[in-house]
């Protein structure tokens, strides 16, 4: 038996002014798509950002169902968006973010592991890392460079392409 560790790398912020123009821009685009969230049940609203290497940037809401395995979150909104719409497009960065009106959300919410297998399709699809924003309204941002570092045992079959 060999027993192994992993470390991730990642940075983390106090507050949002201590990101670049760039960055601070997709956060409140993520914020500002907190709009469109569909999540009457929950009441559990979460929303993304993302980057396109030509600047264009598609948002994405939870959008959920009274049938709950019916929902998507976020992140695959805005993906599978991007994937219909720019099928060519390089995603450089997304931004994460999620509002309650229940409780005080106190540290950055990370995704699904679900969310982090369609990320981990795209960073293998366009063969480039994706950044990614966690960023806690009025709080802390954690950011982080490539899908393997949230999962790094993310599935991966290359005999599955054709």
């Amino acid at each position: 038996m060999n027993k192994l560790n992993f470390s991730i790398a990642y940075e983390s912020y106090d507050q949002l002014e201590e990101l670049n123009t760039a960055d601070q821009s997709l956060c409140i685009q993520a914020k500002d798509a907190l709009n469109t969230s569909y999540s009457p049940y929950s009441n559990f609203k979460v929303a993304t950002a993302v980057r396109l290497s030509d600047g264009v940037v598609v948002s994405g809401s939870n959008q959920e169902n009274l049938a709950y395995p019916s929902g998507l979150c976020a992140e695959r909104v805005a993906l599978f968006t991007i994937g219909a719409a720019y099928p060519d497009a390089i995603i450089e960065s997304m931004a994460i973010t999620a509002h309650t009106e229940n409780f005080k959300i106190e540290q950055p919410i990370t995704c699904c592991g679900a969310c982090l297998q369609v990320m981990a399709e795209f960073e293998r699809k366009q063969k480039k890392e994706i950044e990614v924003l966690f960023y806690c309204l009025g709080g802390r941002i954690l950011k982080v460079k490539g899908i393997k570092s949230l999962m790094p045992f993310v599935f991966v079959e290359d005999r599955l392409i054709g």
